[in-house]
């Protein structure tokens, strides 16, 4: 890969390419091919992880109208089952992508699945909707220390150039997979299962309890430099979790909080929320400057690529949280108009496990060809075709004129963001950083995801409730009684606010990732002007 030049004239460029070689040489002097059979154990076993850690959110898409009826959930307060898991799992990624550097991938790894077994199975007993919240909460948890440590283990065990392309293809290529996955399942068990969606969430844990049999035998063992220094900034630590927690708490009630946004509570803490944040940014400068610790996170990621890596973390944010969202939307409308049972829904979304798995794989193949930006450019616009389409949804439409190309587009943009996303950031992290750089790709991802499910919940909140108001109903506490035509413009206004948010990540693209060149295989040439420095991700 080649990325444009990098701002200053010999420090960060040569840091950057002192990681390309750094991060090669580790990788390859006990790495396995990727043909072998360890290798292919390492790679199976973090897929897996990344089926059961998608299939924790998009599955509940599916259950989530019969989990409303059964515990009696607000339908404004229903998207925090979704909610809360990409809420702690994005903002704990920080921390644990930091810890599995410091303190060993394979260890973080096993006691973040133990953690997510455990809370997974405790939802399957909930019996209050603040049960089941708190236990997907504490669910995301064991997700943010798995994800990190997969990809650093990924990182470090095959070396830049086709073998990482292939990996992290592979491993972004079993998003889809576990999404489609976690939708049949979840769809097939609510309807059949005599426990109904209950059965779903004992499936997940038995299927985590293999991945942890899988990573003790196959993960390499860590080793940690006992030279290094294994000091974590806590203070840091608390506060961007603290403040990302509190900012999408407000987020998610203030809609359905008593004042809504006047609220008092909902006004002082993203207040709060905002304060921890910028604290967060002063310290972590403060510590980078003048103390000796490593700070959470170097704040030079950012600046990294001339920006590019602060440019794809914006828009895997806003794309994945497109991505995510509509399938929120869609289910909801298949489900709650067309009145459609959960396992037929499944249908619906079969073609996006075919098409998200031949896309992920394929990814591999065609970046040593195509410029990065297009490829980039073109996954946000496929996202965003898929939510305008059910934006203009005709529900007198057979499923194949919206719902089909929706599916199979929304799906594309998703997977060439995540994967193209992911050797960026990879590519330009240093070894050391390599699960930190990762879990920061991820937090920003799952944010992302909470933060679009909850905004165009707010915009269908407020258009439900306003058409209702102007044809003279008066909705009940659930907004169970609004009329078939009001849901519609409901669904149809939320979808327009994902279209938006997927279509400012094309214009982020075009602005800002000018000259990033081919981003995958051994030839990748630059496309940029001969004095700019190059971070070359192909060849180490």
């Amino acid at each position: 890969m080649a990325l444009e030049g990098m701002e200053g004239k010999g420090e960060q460029n040569g840091a950057l390419q002192t990681a390309q070689t750094s991060v090669h040489s580790e990788s390859t002097e006990d790495g396995p091919k990727l043909s072998s059979p360890k290798s292919m154990l390492i790679l199976g076993s973090t897929c897996l992880t990344m089926v059961i850690y998608i299939a924790s959110i998009n599955s509940m898409f599916i259950i989530l109208p019969t989990v409303g009826r059964d515990l009696m959930i607000n339908p404004a307060s229903l998207q925090w089952i979704v909610t809360a898991y990409a809420l702690t799992s994005g903002c704990f990624l920080l921390l644990f992508g930091r810890l599995a550097d410091i303190f060993g991938r394979k260890l973080v790894f096993l006691l973040g699945n133990t953690w997510f077994l455990a809370f997974t199975l405790g939802c399957g007993f909930a019996r209050s909707p603040l049960e089941i919240i708190i236990m997907r909460a504490l669910t995301g948890m064991g997700g943010a220390a798995m994800i990190p440590a997969c990809l650093g283990i990924l990182a470090h065990t095959f070396p830049p150039g086709k073998q990482r392309t292939i990996a992290f293809s592979s491993f972004q290529a079993a998003a889809p997979c576990g999404g489609v996955l976690g939708m049949v399942v979840g769809g097939v068990v609510t309807q059949f299962a005599a426990v109904s969606w209950r059965a779903l969430f004992y499936v997940l844990g038995g299927v985590a309890g293999l991945v942890f049999a899988g990573a003790l035998i196959c993960f390499p063992n860590d080793r940690v430099d006992p030279s290094a220094d294994r000091r974590v900034d806590w203070l840091g630590a608390f506060l961007i979790t603290a403040g990302l927690v509190l900012l999408l708490f407000c987020l998610g009630e203030g809609e359905i909080a008593p004042q809504q946004w006047a609220t008092p509570y909902i006004i002082a803490l993203l207040i709060l929320s905002v304060l921890l944040i910028t604290a967060f940014i002063a310290w972590e400068h403060y510590v980078e400057t003048r103390m000796t610790f490593p700070p959470l996170m170097k704040l030079d990621l950012f600046t990294r690529g001339s920006g590019k890596f602060a440019a794809i973390l914006l828009i895997s944010f806003l794309v994945n949280g497109a991505f995510i969202s509509w399938q929120y939307w869609a289910t909801q409308y298949y489900q709650n108009y067309w009145l459609v049972t959960p396992a037929y829904t499944v249908l619906f979304f079969l073609p996006m496990f075919f098409v998200g798995f031949t896309v992920a794989l394929g990814f591999a193949f065609i970046t040593p060809y195509i410029s990065g930006q297009v490829l980039i450019v073109f996954g946000c616009a496929m996202t965003s075709v898929a939510s305008l389409l059910f934006a203009l949804i005709n529900p007198q439409a057979m499923y194949w004129a919206f719902g089909f190309p929706a599916a199979i587009l929304d799906v594309v943009g998703a997977d060439i963001i995540m994967s193209g996303g992911s050797l960026v950031c990879s590519h330009l992290a240093l070894p050391e950083e390599q699960s930190l750089a990762g879990g920061l790709f991820n937090t920003v991802t799952q944010i992302g995801i909470s933060f679009a499910t909850t905004i165009s919940t707010i915009v269908y909140d407020r258009v439900v409730r306003a058409r209702s108001a102007a044809q003279g109903v008066a909705l009940d506490q659930y907004a169970s009684n609004a009329p078939p035509d009001v849901l519609l413009d409901g669904y149809r206004a939320a979808q327009w606010t994902n279209f938006a948010f997927a279509i400012f990540g094309a214009l982020v693209g075009t602005v800002v990732l000018r000259g990033i060149g081919r981003i995958g295989g051994k030839h990748a040439r630059p496309e940029q002007k001969d004095d700019e420095a190059v971070a070359s991700t192909g060849d180490a």
